[in-house]
């Protein structure tokens, strides 16, 4: 068998408001292997994004074990995470999070900032190209559709060739014919030998899982 992508055990995040501990994600056991699609669903306010936060390295634990590609993100420093991240892990969100005066290339080829990767401009072009965005290259997002956006944001997750996708409701700002898209990429890439942790409510999206998880159930 092969070694886990994403190993939690235990995880659990608790917050403190006004002397109040608010547990944001309960403690959870999730393994996933490489060419897994795994899907969490529940309520809103169960913990999905938070948990794909601390599953991606950028939210501390207040307990249990990580482990992403068989090391503990939390045991680096600040700047070998930002490192590791960038290396290991790619991240696409439901508002996107593109640089807003920046152009559709340079938004793709931000993630090269945290160190350098081998010819990332060609590779860039190429998938911008693949995601039939390469006449776009120098439009802000402002002047992009929602769908382009969205793609965009996946070609920036995936320039590095990350080992796993974290998406969180990567559908639901998006019509049927963008959201079949985003959707085959994400089983392609699961398919190719990466995993992929997906947030949704999308009940197509779901179905497209090889795995669901489900979320706030007692």
């Amino acid at each position: 068998m092969s070694e886990p992508i994403l190993n939690c055990e235990n995880l659990r995040k608790v917050f403190s408001e006004n002397g109040t501990d608010v547990e944001a994600v309960a403690p959870i056991n999730l393994c996933t292997e490489p060419g897994e699609f795994v899907s969490l669903f529940g309520p809103s306010g169960c913990g999905k994004s938070t948990l794909l936060l601390v599953a991606g390295g950028l939210l501390a634990p207040t307990s249990g074990n990580l482990l992403v590609c068989g090391h503990d993100p939390y045991a680096l420093s600040a700047s070998d995470r930002s490192a590791f991240r960038a290396r290991h892990i790619g991240f696409l969100f439901q508002q996107f999070h593109l640089v807003p005066y920046l152009g559709v290339l340079d938004n793709v080829l931000a993630p090269t900032l945290a160190g350098s990767f081998p010819d990332a401009e060609q590779r860039a072009r190429e998938l911008l190209e693949q995601f039939q965005l390469s006449h776009r290259l120098t439009h802000v997002p402002s002047k992009l559709s929602t769908g382009e956006q969205q793609r965009v944001a996946l070609v920036r997750a995936i320039l590095r060739k990350p080992r796993i996708l974290f998406a969180d409701e990567p559908t639901g700002n998006l019509d049927k014919e963008n959201s079949t898209l985003v959707l085959d990429y994400l089983n392609d890439f699961a398919n190719d030998g990466g995993t992929v942790l997906m947030a949704t409510h999308d009940p197509v999206a779901l179905e497209r899982s090889t795995r669901t998880v489900e979320l706030g159930k007692d």
